[in-house]
């Protein structure tokens, strides 16, 4: 049987399938894995309660529960959820926008496919444009969802040591270009797979450039401000109509959800609307209707400042505790860790490459997600890719603890077999 392109380019292997099929695999498998390599986030007891406690008021409200699983919400999304949402944001942020510049989707993955495919690809000018990653290692899920092939663009960072086992990537704006082939800049912002949030400064600038050029400024801010802000530094959130926020609410506690939000300009938020209309009819009602007494009270703020960033942060410090404790006198920097839910663990002069340390460590029943995946667009061969690894710490302590510990005896055992 001969398959399509389209087939093609969606079954092969690529680094979010082993991401995700290494998730199902520690959830069902028979073996005891230790899950490092997922973007599952923590179950955060105060959290689930709440979730737990809403389900229970739908439940026992058959009005709402009859609207929720008996009818189909507009290709936009689900109007009441997205009122409050706008009504959040021109309160907390004082941006002058309106339902008419917010869509939901299918979650950020879902997203990031139509809005990649819109700014990327053959236009109607007969014109090829690609997308521009200014900072990588970047999100791993990026890579593969574009329909057309070499469709990013992307710069090495400057490398900032900070400390004896700390260091920061910066956007080196003194490579940076954007030339006519350039369809829409993205960043995300706390930075998957490092940690990392670009200054109020570089996305000054971004935001400038982007404006200049007139093309869209995506920013991924799935695990940024105002929720889930898993955000340990100081920065600062802006929108103007020509960029794209994409926030989700995966990682406030409901991947299973699978509820994307997408802030952007009326032209773009029809399209997006029109897209889900096609692609899905219309969108799950669930995860609107279990976070809309967060977003209409503006409790999820206060969720958020006092119950979600300390608990991560806490267990951000923990692991990086562990992972020095255990790799104390071999040479390795550990991204500074200034948001999201990943340590970014660099080795330089790593004797084998990062996806060898990979299969090694699964063998050991820890699994981690090799470094190289993370580099989308970027041509020249770098070294550095393959000295990294991504580590999760948002399962239980002890679990972090133990797959951490085997970690750093796993590259002690390569460094000594050399």
């Amino acid at each position: 049987m001969t398959i399509s392109r389209f087939e093609k380019h969606y079954t092969e292997d690529s680094g979010i399938v082993r991401l995700m099929d290494d998730l199902g695999e520690a959830q069902t498998g028979s073996s005891k894995m230790l899950m490092l390599g997922g973007g599952n986030p923590a179950h955060i007891p105060e959290v689930l309660q709440f979730f737990q406690e809403r389900l229970a008021r739908i439940v026992d409200n058959p009005v709402e529960m009859a609207h929720i699983i008996g009818n189909y919400d507009p290709p936009q999304g689900d109007r009441k959820f997205i009122e409050s949402l706008s009504a959040l944001f021109r309160k907390q942020y004082s941006w002058d926008i309106g339902p008419e510049n917010i869509a939901l989707s299918a979650g950020s993955q879902s997203a990031f496919f139509m809005l990649f495919n819109m700014f990327a690809g053959e236009y109607e000018d007969g014109t090829r444009r690609k997308i521009l990653l200014p900072l990588t290692p970047e999100y791993i899920g990026y890579s593969d969802v574009c329909l057309s092939a070499d469709s990013f663009v992307s710069y090495k960072p400057l490398i900032e040591i900070l400390s004896e086992h700390e260091f920061k990537y910066h956007v080196d704006f003194n490579q940076l270009q954007i030339g006519p082939d350039i369809g829409a800049v993205c960043i995300s912002r706390p930075t998957n797979p490092t940690g990392n949030v670009l200054s109020d400064d570089e996305m000054e600038k971004l935001t400038a450039l982007t404006r200049l050029h007139q093309i869209p400024l995506i920013v991924d801010n799935a695990y940024g401000m105002p929720f889930p802000n898993i955000i340990f530094t100081e920065a600062n959130l802006h929108w103007e109509p020509h960029m794209i926020l994409c926030m989700s609410l995966s990682k406030l506690g409901m991947p299973g959800a699978r509820t994307g939000i997408i802030v952007a300009s009326q032209r773009v938020i029809k399209s997006i609307s029109r897209m889900n209309a096609i692609f899905s009819l219309a969108l799950g009602s669930i995860g609107p209707a279990l976070a809309q007494d967060l977003i209409e009270t503006g409790e999820i703020l206060s969720l958020c400042k006092h119950v979600i960033t300390p608990y991560y942060q806490r267990k951000a410090q923990l692991a990086t505790a562990i992972l020095k404790r255990e790799l104390k006198g071999l040479e390795f920097y550990l991204h500074k860790t200034e948001g999201a839910i990943f340590l970014w663990l660099w080795i330089p002069n790593l004797p084998v490459s990062c996806e060898q340390l990979y299969h090694r460590l699964k063998a050991r029943s820890v699994l981690v997600v090799p470094g190289h995946y993370f580099f989308p667009g970027l041509e020249q061969e770098w070294p550095h890719r393959h000295e990294c690894i991504r580590i999760s710490y948002a399962m239980h302590d002890s679990v972090v603890e133990q797959g951490l510990v085997i970690i750093a005896d796993e590259i002690r055992n390569i460094f000594n077999s050399k």
